[in-house]
């Protein structure tokens, strides 16, 4: 279990919405550089339990804690520009955070679209969009970066990008990372711990232990790939991906 400090943590959170149990009594705790993926079937309360993290929400019962000070850099699931709006990147990246030209540009590059600067939002692929609702999080320098569908939209491909970008984006800056995501596969390569959501916390713990669990497989089926893959965070990783490794002392989160 990781000895880094806990910057946010749910206890015993329900909530209703229209008289309808949405979660109940749900426990939920991020660390400093670890990535924890919260996955569940559409309408388990994953985007509910995001909102009462955030404070958006106000949960009937339970409570949650934050780190002191803490900073979050948020990327909902969706964004809809209006398509006569004049909105280039750069001006939609800095809509909510002003930032000097040196840090938007090392913002930009880190998630590998500084060439959009000025293109109008309006013109770019599902994917890019992706990359530019994660720089406006990244301009925040978060302690915590919450994800909510962060590769909905893209193709396989750019999925697998992405996924590795969030990994380097941990590795570089040290920050935690509650990543809600539907792709099971790519999950459990990237993450450090998951947590299984169906209004209530199904099974939890690291990728290999929950693919096995029997909630796991009762929600998913048997998906026997999932559990090839082992995360040994053993190395971290330089601005190009480039692989560090690290000393004995160092933190490891797999």
């Amino acid at each position: 279990m990781t000895t880094d400090p806990v910057l946010i943590e749910a206890k015993t959170i329900s909530l209703s919405l229209s008289g309808r149990k949405i979660l109940d009594a749900v426990n939920l705790s991020v660390h400093a550089g670890e990535i924890l993926a919260m996955i569940g079937p559409n309408g388990a309360g994953k985007t509910s339990l995001v909102r009462v993290l955030l404070g958006l929400l106000k949960p009937e019962k339970g409570q949650c804690f934050s780190a002191p000070g803490l900073r979050i850099g948020y990327m909902p699931q969706r964004i809809v520009v209006d398509s006569v709006l004049p909105l280039t990147v750069e001006r939609f990246v800095t809509l909510s955070h002003r930032a000097t030209e040196q840090e938007l540009s090392q913002v930009l590059d880190e998630v590998g679209i500084e060439r959009l600067l000025k293109s109008p939002v309006q013109n770019i692929s599902g994917g890019e969009m992706q990359r530019v609702m994660l720089a406006r999080a990244l301009l925040r320098k978060p302690d915590l970066l919450v994800l909510d569908e962060p590769v909905q939209g893209v193709d396989i491909t750019g999925q697998a990008e992405l996924f590795d970008l969030i990994a380097r984006i941990r590795d570089h800056h040290g920050c935690g990372i509650l990543m809600v995501s539907h792709d099971l596969h790519l999950v459990m390569a990237k993450a450090d711990r998951v947590l299984c959501l169906n209004h209530h916390v199904c099974c939890s713990g690291h990728p290999e232990v929950v693919s096995s669990d029997p909630s796991y497989i009762e929600l998913f089926g048997s998906q026997p790939s999932v559990a090839l893959y082992t995360h040994n965070h053993d190395h971290r990783h330089d601005l190009h991906g480039r692989v560090e490794k690290t000393g004995k002392g160092d933190a490891e989160h797999g």
